[in-house]
């Protein structure tokens, strides 16, 4: 009996298998960092409305139930945010989200430190890696990464500036 189960068992392996192999390649989302807007926080934290377009090049709609983020500026971490917000992106299409997030008072310390340190001042801007993923879907989360560069004005306070 065993040995039936577990033939089985195999063949329903490799047929799964062989079906995600049928399964048309499709391309990775663009996304792209398009806006940073300050909004109201809570006590010592600083929040953010991070605007991301994304752009689905598939021939079928992308569909998601959530999405988290992760703002990495000059090799740290500044923000993190989730939301649960529903939606899909429309095949051969795009979409604006709003994710808002998080920069914990130490994290915003952190930051300020490495912009005030004099190797910083000579630069107009500094990296960033932008991680997220949007949950959801036939085949669960599609991930995606951006990086680039924040002009320092946009990171410093108003009244710093």
């Amino acid at each position: 009996m065993r040995t039936l189960t577990s033939r089985l068992t195999a063949v329903l392996a490799s047929l799964l298998l062989a079906a995600c192999a049928l399964l048309p390649g499709s391309d990775p989302l663009r996304v792209e960092l398009v806006g940073i807007e300050p909004i109201e926080g809570q006590g010592l934290e600083l929040r953010l409305a991070v605007k991301l377009r994304v752009q689905n090049p598939n021939d079928a709609p992308v569909e998601f139930d959530g999405s988290a983020l992760e703002l990495e500026v000059n090799g740290k971490t500044l923000a993190s945010g989730v939301s649960d917000q529903r939606g899909s992106v429309p095949r051969y299409g795009e979409r604006v989200l709003v994710v808002p997030m998080s920069i914990s008072a130490l994290g915003a310390v952190r930051q300020a430190l490495a912009l005030a340190d004099g190797s910083m001042t000579t630069r107009d801007s500094v990296p960033f890696v932008l991680r997220g993923k949007l949950a959801g879907g036939a085949f669960g989360a599609v991930r995606f990464s951006q990086e680039g560069s924040l002009a320092v004005g946009t990171l410093l306070p108003r009244a710093a500036r």
